[in-house]
């Protein structure tokens, strides 16, 4: 996920380059939502692998 973030980081600095507008907030946009997903199933992840790990030791 953290790679389409950069892809379109780069879609909004060559957009930017050539004078488009719009494309960076668009962009920036789907970036955070992509961070915030990451985010969400990072911190799930280290949840159930918690949750399991404290009933494989009980």
């Amino acid at each position: 996920m953290l790679k389409w973030a950069f892809i379109f980081l780069i879609i909004a600095i060559v957009a930017g380059l050539f004078g488009f507008t719009g494309v960076e907030e668009a962009s920036a946009t789907i970036a955070k939502w992509l961070a915030g997903i990451f985010l969400v199933l990072f911190v799930g992840a280290i949840a159930i692998g918690l949750a399991i790990g404290a009933k494989l030791t009980s």
